[in-house]
């Protein structure tokens, strides 16, 4: 085959790859919540560059490849999804490093923050000052989500895709007999019945999986 042509399949092929993988796996990878999901957009085209110019990749090693990858990204979507400990250890735990206005050290530098890098993340955010604020959480893709002093509490999604988030009950100062507890007064008897749960002004919003 014209070299050329070669390089053109492929790149159909890489092209129509990159749309199937995207739609398959859910379009939570366009904007990456984890670092599992941007390792996974990062070796995709990884593979799809490596392969397109290198003459001696056949086109059905070329699909094989793009098959297998494709395997591996959803087994690793349904585990994380199914198995909670899973998914912390793949992604990692959201983290606390603000709490009533005071820096907790111990969970920046286990997110390896240093004192300018929250700074600068307060600054982003139009805060100049740790006593503003009420929480921080560092989520598993770096993004730092806040409360302000005197703020009404946003969202917590203490239950996702039918598996409690512990590191959530965590920072709203909850845990699991409390939870229950609430799901039970709604009629729920188990986790894998709620699709989302959050908590909202100190009351537990369900969103049933039918």
């Amino acid at each position: 085959m014209n070299p050329f042509l070669l390089v053109a399949v492929k790149l159909l092929i890489g092209f129509f790859a990159l749309v199937i993988i995207i739609n398959i796996s859910g379009k939570g990878n366009l904007a990456p919540s984890s670092a599992s999901d941007q390792i996974v957009n990062y070796v995709l085209g990884g593979i799809i560059g490596g392969v397109i110019y290198n003459s001696s990749v056949r086109i059905l090693d070329f699909i094989a490849i793009l098959c297998i990858w494709c395997i591996l990204v959803l087994g690793l979507k349904w585990i994380k999804t199914h198995n909670v400990k899973a998914k912390q250890l793949i992604d990692g735990k959201a983290l606390t490093i603000i709490d009533g206005g005071k820096i907790i050290v111990e969970n920046c530098k286990k997110a390896g923050l240093s004192a300018h890098d929250v700074s600068f993340k307060l600054r982003t955010n139009g805060i100049y000052s740790t006593k503003d604020v009420k929480r921080a959480v560092l989520e598993q893709n770096g993004q730092l989500i806040l409360i302000q002093s005197g703020e009404e509490n946003p969202k917590f999604p203490v239950i996702t895709d039918g598996q409690v988030q512990s590191d959530t009950l965590e920072v709203i100062g909850k845990d699991e007999d409390w939870l229950l507890e609430e799901l039970k007064k709604q009629g729920i008897e188990k986790y894998s019945d709620v699709f989302l749960g959050e908590y909202v002004n100190n009351s537990l919003i369900l969103t049933i999986d039918k």
